[in-house]
């Protein structure tokens, strides 16, 4: 190992002022069936890639403070990086978690002037789909799109992760659903902006479900499934070879994908210092018809002992052997592809998954977030949730009214994956969705329990009001149904774009454990009860 020498104040000049009087802007990556090419001159683009984040795992978990830190935002970390990232010939980082109020020009610029690309996760460790409790409401979407702002001026900006590891088992499959929905909305967003063509893809582990979520993201319409699959594999250890890697056997299962696939982290670990012999292969002629490069996992070292250099307290990078390996594979190899204007893609989209032991999502999709259907909500109850509700409080709640003994009060704010039926509201924020249970709980007693004479109190988390509902509100209503639970597709306009109510509070998504499935009452109270005492969960990008 070497020290860097590197003075981090000249050589953040220097690389500034090459992004000042840089003449053009990197050339965007397009898609054309299931490869990725330039788009100025229609070569094929391999990713040579590194996943670049400090103190981060990619499952989603962090260090216990569920902070991380934004690898795009330092300029002079940036100045520090960049040089050695160019060393070992990077066409593409991966980053998994990125502040979009942050500045980013300065390192977005440097990296478009070494000619690197980047590939962004749209969650970060608090705002995400939880593979526990899997929602796809307001604050992630809001979280979502507004990484899609941060970063789509970019032209080096090559896509954007809907999720990584999300469905990791059989019993967690349902969770894919609300991941599709996430890119469904986004691809709508990037189009609906106006926005230059960027996809959204997904990121999955290496395990039994992979031939099923690979179906499931990939069939349907176009706009609902996803632009790319990335695919986190690790099964090539040491001096290993295509047979005994299951890279041939991974290659002819993808070999009629519709879209491009690539390892969206790979390099395993097990046997120390690492060889790096699976770039080769990876990038050879016999994998290069189906897979479209990969990224390395990864730069920085960590205590999962994955990184090619390690920072000292001095803020230094210095090299670990993993570097020099790794440098040597990857400079050795020259991948060779089409010609964008000669290739005609032929793969069509995968069938949608059967539902079964092994999978638990139909293709039917939670509804889009819409803060004007959650105000229009609001606005129509008598009985709401009072808006500076503790996170335990709101739980506690909805354990209460979505109880069988209360009755079925959370249809409209719940959904089922595996009969493809949702709430109209259950993409609401956590507050509104316990208000309309509320009103639900107390219309009933009103009607048919007048010995209740406090109906809207619920230990005085609970008050009324007058329905005002908005001119421009009476069609989304009407289609709701007064149980919420029918299908709405007039969008009311003029509401209002922010948070759907006054009663709505930006509560730390898996925090506040609302329930999203429509069990049977007797599980969906024991589910809602174990919640509670258990937390959330594992929150995952």
């Amino acid at each position: 190992m070497r020290s860097l020498n590197i003075r981090y104040a000249a050589a953040t000049a220097a690389l500034l002022l090459a992004t000042q009087i840089a003449a053009a802007d990197l050339d965007p990556i397009v898609i054309k069936g299931s490869k990725f090419f330039y788009k100025s001159n229609g070569t094929e683009f391999f990713i040579k890639g590194v996943a670049y984040q400090e103190d981060f795992s990619s499952n989603g978990t962090i260090s216990g403070d569920n902070k991380y830190t934004d690898p795009l935002a330092d300029q002079d970390k940036c100045a520090r990086d960049v040089p050695l990232l160019q060393q070992l010939q990077t066409n593409t980082i991966r980053v998994y978690a990125v502040d979009p109020k942050l500045d980013h020009s300065k390192c977005m610029g440097m990296l478009q002037d070494a000619g690197i690309y980047v590939i962004a996760d749209l969650g970060e460790p608090v705002v995400s789909i939880n593979r526990d409790n899997p929602e796809w409401n307001l604050e992630i979407y809001d979280r979502y799109t507004s990484v899609v702002d941060a970063f789509q001026q970019y032209t080096n900006l090559l896509g954007f992760f809907a999720g990584n590891e999300v469905s990791n088992a059989p019993n967690n499959t349902e969770a894919s659903a609300f991941v599709k929905a996430a890119v469904r909305d986004i691809k709508k967003y990037i189009k609906d902006k106006k926005y230059r063509p960027i996809g959204v893809g997904y990121a999955t582990n290496d395990d039994e479900t992979r031939t099923n979520l690979a179906d499931y993201f990939n069939c349907g319409a176009a706009e609902e499934s996803i632009d790319f699959w990335g695919y986190n594999i690790y099964s090539w250890c040491g001096d290993s070879n295509l047979k005994d890697s299951h890279y041939l056997e991974r290659t002819d299962e993808f070999s009629s994908y519709s879209v491009p696939a690539f390892f969206a982290e790979y390099g395993c670990n097990q046997d120390k210092p690492r060889k790096f012999t699976e770039v080769g292969a990876l990038f050879g002629s016999k994998m290069t018809p189906v897979w479209s490069g990969g990224i390395l996992y990864m730069y920085f070292q960590e205590s999962n002992l994955f990184g090619l250099v390690t920072v000292g307290s001095d803020d230094k990078a210095t090299k670990l052997p993993d570097f020099t390996a790794y440098s040597k594979q990857i400079v050795a190899v020259t991948p060779t592809g089409v010609a964008s204007a000669s290739y005609s893609p032929t793969n069509s989209a995968q069938a949608c998954p059967k539902l079964g032991d092994s999978w638990e999502a139909m293709d039917i999709l939670p509804p889009s977030p819409n803060a004007e259907i959650c105000s229009c909500m609001v606005q129509n109850l008598t009985c709401t949730a009072k808006a500076d509700l503790s996170d335990e409080d709101i739980t506690a709640q909805f354990d209460y009214i979505c109880s069988p003994k209360q009755g079925n009060n959370c249809g409209a704010v719940t959904g089922d994956p595996q009969t493809g039926v949702y709430g109209a509201f259950s993409m609401c924020n956590a507050v509104d969705r316990l208000s309309k249970a509320f009103d639900t709980y107390y219309q009933d007693q009103v009607a048919n329990n007048p010995q209740n004479t406090k109906p809207c109190d619920f230990k005085g988390a609970a008050q009324k009001q007058s329905p005002q509902l908005d001119s421009s509100c009476g069609a989304a209503v009407s289609q709701a149904g007064p149980a919420g639970t029918g299908v709405i597709t007039s969008v009311p306009t003029g509401t209002g774009s922010g948070p759907s109510s006054a009663t709505t509070s930006k509560k730390s998504a898996g925090s506040v454990v609302v329930p999203s499935f429509s069990f049977g009452l007797l599980q969906l109270a024991a589910y809602v009860t174990v919640a509670v005492l258990t937390g959330a969960g594992m929150l995952l990008l």
